[in-house]
């Protein structure tokens, strides 16, 4: 388990922990750079003992070590080239089609966080591991609350945010924690800005999109507008004050939209496992959807896949089943009541049906005169496909 956990370093770590992010950055180019020549290399001489792997880049880098490298972390260089191997790893499974070719990291794009995997927790502190190397003082870290979980600390994620600097802590748990049986079948129907589920016998809502999320949006567009004025009226002399002043306010407002998020959504996913012992989701093939340029932004910002993710592993932790109903399973379409499949001119579409001319949110079953909300209907298709 993992507990992302907000930390105050003094001076002299805040001095050390901005030198590990960058020095990070580097290792990771600099195996990036030793892997691709090892490749380079095996085509050329056509001999296949000559192709890289993680060993191999790792003791490259450690052998051709300078002097300067011994005052940082050890660990930070072969966790970053260990990434560097699980990135590659990604790139060829093919069962994810989505991860992209391992890129050089850029010191103006590139996140502020490092790792370490020997890094404890002592009185209630924070404890890095010091660098052989290393002359200066060392203090351990204050953290803003103890870990909520006991076990041993596996790795250290050091990052920071627009407010301060974060810690998320890996912490090894044993045991799962298992909730008392429940046979209540539970819908989620994903909709853009909301989520439709049952409880009980009620058809109820959640919103993603709230109206504090959307005069954020709105906030963060604006901002948005005037940073982009500013390099375009003055392109080589644009990094003034109040740019920085923006772009902090900017950072702000992203950091808040994703804090509320992440409440809604675990807030939600937790109620989910709690209240019911199967939950029957629809497996959206959400990056192809994503292609519509006029529900691009709303389906990025409604989070189908955090929510996805979210819910797999509490299922699994708290011993519930998760059921993902198949992609191609016209929920929409076929009627809860007689199993009747709309086709043809008579689906229903975002815009209704032009045929019998009826709303989005409105389901007319013309085989057995049901008339349903388009949500609930959905819903109810879902949990008959749980049930089988």
């Amino acid at each position: 388990m993992t507990h992302k956990v907000r930390c105050y370093p003094n001076k002299t770590m805040q001095q050390f922990i901005n030198k590990a992010y960058h020095y990070r950055r580097y290792c990771y180019n600099q195996a990036l750079e030793t892997w691709n020549s090892m490749y380079e290399a095996s085509l050329v001489l056509q001999d296949k003992t000559l192709r890289p792997n993680e060993r191999k880049v790792r003791d490259e880098l450690v052998a051709n070590k300078a002097d300067w490298q011994y005052a940082q972390s050890a660990r930070t260089l072969q966790l970053a080239v260990h990434d560097l191997g699980q990135a590659w790893k990604n790139f060829f499974n093919p069962k994810m089609p989505n991860h992209k070719k391992p890129k050089f990291k850029s010191r103006k794009k590139s996140r502020l966080v490092f790792k370490t995997d020997r890094a404890m927790i002592v009185d209630g502190k924070l404890c890095l591991d010091k660098p052989q190397a290393y002359a200066g003082d060392w203090y351990p870290i204050r953290l803003s609350e103890a870990p909520r979980w006991s076990g041993p600390l596996r790795q250290a994620t050091v990052n920071r945010d627009a407010d301060g600097y974060y810690a998320s802590l890996s912490i090894e748990v044993d045991e799962s924690h298992p909730l008392p049986s429940n046979h209540r079948v539970c819908g989620v129907d994903a909709n853009i800005g909301k989520f439709v589920y049952n409880d009980d016998n009620q058809t109820k809502a959640v919103r993603v999109l709230t109206d504090q999320l959307t005069n954020l949006y709105t906030r963060i567009t604006l901002y948005q507008q005037r940073l982009a004025r500013k390099r375009n009226e003055n392109p080589k002399n644009f990094r003034s004050n109040n740019y920085r002043a923006m772009i902090t306010k900017l950072q702000h407002s992203y950091q808040k939209v994703a804090r509320i998020q992440n409440d809604l959504m675990q807030k939600f996913t937790t109620q989910l496992v709690q209240d019911n012992g199967t939950i029957a989701i629809e497996d959206l093939d959400v990056q192809h959807m994503k292609m519509n340029k006029h529900l691009a932004k709303n389906l990025h910002r409604s989070q189908f896949g955090c929510f996805k993710q979210l819910l797999k592993y509490k299922a699994e932790w708290y011993g519930r089943e998760l059921v993902m109903v198949d992609r191609y399973y016209p929920s929409t379409q076929r009627c809860s009541q007689c199993g009747e499949v709309k086709v043809g001119a008579e689906k229903l579409t975002l815009a209704g049906n032009a045929l019998h001319h009826t709303k989005h949110h409105e389901y007319h079953c013309y085989a057995c005169g049901a008339r349903l909300e388009r949500d609930v209907n959905a819903v109810q298709n879902l949990i008959q496909y749980a049930k089988g």
